[in-house]
């Protein structure tokens, strides 16, 4: 009887044993993980005095994506010793419409990372400011560049031949293996990312392991979803056009035009291509294949570009060569993993209006290699993990001051109905017309030269101050009284929701955050 009885224990235990594991194996793989168990790479200080692995079948880092970030990235960890496997799901030249304007801000960020060269050979233009347009009325916003020497400034280009110009840089390196792949799924053990598998172009599959894998697969990452709590809003799509033989009226100037219903933008991408992005608000753009958008373009945006630029305008897209791309924003919100990490547009993005995301990106990158440099062993995975939360405080001043920008910018140059938002986005022009502290400062702002939130926010207030004195001034009416408190209303509904998303304490108060102080790991 008594054996009867331990037997159907043990039978029930293993039944729900194994029932167990159901469910947790179903759970991993809606997160889109594979576990795997594999064994501890030590890592070890070379005989050159740099980072490196013990067992020479390892690599000490995994990037999945070899864009802008992913190819930054390899080449900055690579040049401080680490070896650095790279899967990229395509390496031919990219053909994209965005990502092709890098702020001065950025353009730092490539020196301090010796990048630098990645923008020469590719007919890249030096961008000196910007050109707002507004109902015929003009006023030019120049970056602060004085303290700075001369090849300081934006620069514009192709967005494929800077990435084929980074890649080509990061596989310089000896330690930098790149290798095309498609990466479908993490590799987790107990809670902790190993590496990942991912299948080559002829359908072989592999596996590889590191300590730390950084996840930088772009904006449609499909790894991302186990890494963070992707929030990803599409409020407009850009419709891109590449001008030929075309002088805008600001040589060496990104051009704005607050057309109706969203902004226009224009920017040359080489000596003789000038790049068009038509901002079209909501979930649908007009269809390419029936005419339906050539038809938009020339009877809706046409005639609201300057006329210098119509005639080419017109001329591109009769040539019909037009493309079409999401707008997305996803503020960062991670879930610190062990072993893992996210960069680049799987992690945080923002609306394409200002040019920030490259810079942000390569500003994370610099945080991320200081942060690292300390280390010679990656391998407590928990330990790092804790560390790295730091990264998440250290990176706000950069890219929540690029984020909101963005996020506000674009609402605010967006044409709307309401005459407070019409009153708030003529405050925005003339307010940038004034010139002095009035334009330096906002411009400073978007360049990334001058990442201060606080900053952000007093000027953003300051354009709605502004906007009630045009209402009061020099007689006030009682309609336009009623529109000046509407005014304050609708700018503090637009900014705070992005500062909120962003984090109100990692914004302002990154000091009072116990990781902002989080000390490197000792070796024991």
């Amino acid at each position: 009887m008594a054996d009867s009885s331990v037997l159907g224990w043990i039978l029930c235990s293993m039944i729900t044993l194994v029932k167990l594991c159901g469910v947790i194996s179903k759970r991993r793989k809606r997160k889109g993980i594979s576990v795997t168990r594999t064994d501890s790479v030590n890592g070890v200080l070379t005989s050159n005095g740099e980072c490196g692995s013990t067992d020479g079948s390892h690599a000490d880092v995994i990037i999945v994506g070899a864009g802008v970030a992913g190819s930054a990235l390899a080449y900055t960890l690579g040049k401080d010793g680490r070896r650095v496997h790279v899967i990229e799901r395509d390496l031919s030249e990219p053909d994209r419409i965005v990502g092709e304007l890098l702020q001065p801000g950025g353009y730092l960020k490539l020196l301090e990372l010796g990048l630098e060269d990645c923008v020469e050979e590719i007919d890249a233009q030096q961008i000196f400011g910007y050109a707002l347009f507004k109902d015929g009325k003009h006023t030019r916003l120049s970056y602060h560049l004085e303290k700075f020497h001369s090849d300081v400034s934006g620069r514009s280009f192709h967005n494929g031949r800077f990435i084929q110009r980074m890649r080509k840089k990061s596989t310089s390196l000896p330690n930098v293996h790149l290798e095309q792949g498609t990466v479908t799924s993490l590799l987790e053990e107990k809670g902790i990312i190993r590496g990942m598998q991912y299948k080559t172009k002829d359908g072989r599959k592999f596996t590889a392991f590191a300590p730390l894998t950084i996840v930088c697969d772009g904006c449609f990452s499909n790894l991302r979803r186990s890494l963070c709590n992707p929030k990803v809003d599409v409020p407009s799509y850009f419709v891109g056009l590449v001008l030929e033989n075309c002088h805008l009226p600001y040589s060496n100037h990104g051009h704005v035009i607050l057309a109706d219903p969203s902004p226009i933008l224009f920017y040359p991408i080489s000596s003789t291509e000038v790049r068009c992005l038509v901002d079209v608000p909501g979930q649908r753009v007009p269809s390419i294949a029936n005419g339906e958008m050539a038809n938009y373009l020339t009877t809706v945006v046409a005639p609201q570009v300057p006329p210098e630029i119509y005639d080419p305008f017109v001329a591109a897209v009769n040539k019909g060569n037009i493309r079409t791309m999401s707008n997305r924003s996803m503020p960062a919100a991670p879930h610190p993993t062990p072993g893992a990490l996210l960069m680049g547009y799987a992690f945080n993005m923002r609306h394409p209006l200002t040019g920030g995301g490259m810079t942000v990106a390569l500003s994370d990158i610099v945080v991320l290699r200081n942060l690292l440099r300390p280390l010679c062993d990656l391998n407590d995975a928990p330990t790092l993990c804790k560390y790295l939360e730091s990264f998440y405080t250290l990176r706000k001043p950069v890219a929540s001051t690029i984020n909101t920008l963005a996020g506000a910018l674009y609402k605010v140059f967006s044409a709307s109905p309401d005459q407070a938002r019409k009153e708030m986005r003529q405050a925005c022009f003339d307010y940038l017309s004034l010139g002095g502290v009035f334009s330096t400062g906002p411009i400073s702002l978007l360049s990334g030269l001058n990442p201060r939130p606080l900053s952000l926010v007093l000027h953003f207030f300051a354009v709605a101050i502004y906007g009630v004195g045009r209402l009061l001034l020099p007689f006030p009416s009682p309609k336009r009284i009623w529109i000046g408190p509407r005014l304050i209303s609708g700018e503090s509904g637009i900014i705070f929701p992005i500062i909120k998303a962003e984090g109100v304490r990692q914004m302002f108060f990154p000091v009072t955050i116990p990781a902002y102080y989080r000390a490197p790991p000792v070796v024991k």
